[in-house]
């Protein structure tokens, strides 16, 4: 296994006794507060394996409230996010799950106002590191550690290209991308990490193509 530093050896600046267990959960949590783009009015969220087991003890509870408040691994306003929240009027429910998941530190999230709900599931693989493996149905891999953009389409022919031609034409190099859909030929989702934040002119190009129904950018 390669490391970009030393930080990806000793784990993340944080708060909270574990780097899976707290850090972790709150990337989970600060991820999908970017994807909801803003601070939801309620949460249901249910944990499996050793998050269902732990999370009280392990603060993964307030981590995965501090992120959905926005609040970064390192804000000792963590330690306080249920009074926060409370403070906020934001209802959150924790669900522990006896069902088994792929990954022991498993959270799936449904949030929601009442403009419109969102459904993620992310796992905490160590070291503060997260992946989102679903969204909205979707099965994706989403690391949260890079700049990345989620692009809704249709699933036609020359799809991918055209992005991917928007893309290299401002010499923005791809990481990883990955491409989901539930169905032949209708709704499809590119998962696009990136090597460095898109601006909005890219944005907007994007969203003028053809089979392009919607482009979401996540902060890193």
């Amino acid at each position: 296994m390669k490391y970009k530093s030393v930080f990806d050896i000793i784990g993340p600046v944080m708060i909270g006794p574990s780097s899976s267990h707290t850090a972790g959960a709150a990337r989970i949590g600060l991820v999908a507060r970017s994807l909801f783009g803003r601070e939801p009015k309620w949460a249901d969220i249910s944990l499996y394996g050793s998050f269902a087991k732990t999370y009280k003890g392990h603060g993964t509870d307030v981590a995965l409230i501090g992120g959905l408040l926005n609040f970064d691994t390192y804000d000792e306003r963590i330690i306080q996010a249920k009074e926060i929240a409370k403070e906020k009027n934001m209802k959150v429910k924790f669900i522990e799950e006896d069902a088994l998941s792929d990954h022991p530190n498993t959270a799936r999230l449904r949030i929601g106002d009442e403009n419109g709900e969102m459904e993620l599931v992310g796992i905490s693989i160590g070291g503060g590191k997260i992946e989102i493996t679903e969204l909205n149905g979707f099965q994706l891999k989403l690391s949260g550690h890079n700049p990345a953009i989620l692009v809704v389409h249709d699933d036609r022919f020359g799809a991918i290209a055209s992005v991917s031609n928007v893309l290299a034409k401002y010499e923005i190099n791809i990481g990883q991308m990955d491409v989901s859909r539930k169905e032949k030929g209708k709704m499809a989702l590119m998962t696009i990490e990136l090597d460095q934040m898109v601006e909005d002119e890219v944005l907007n190009e994007l969203r003028a193509l053809p089979n392009i129904t919607q482009v979401t950018r996540i902060v890193d």
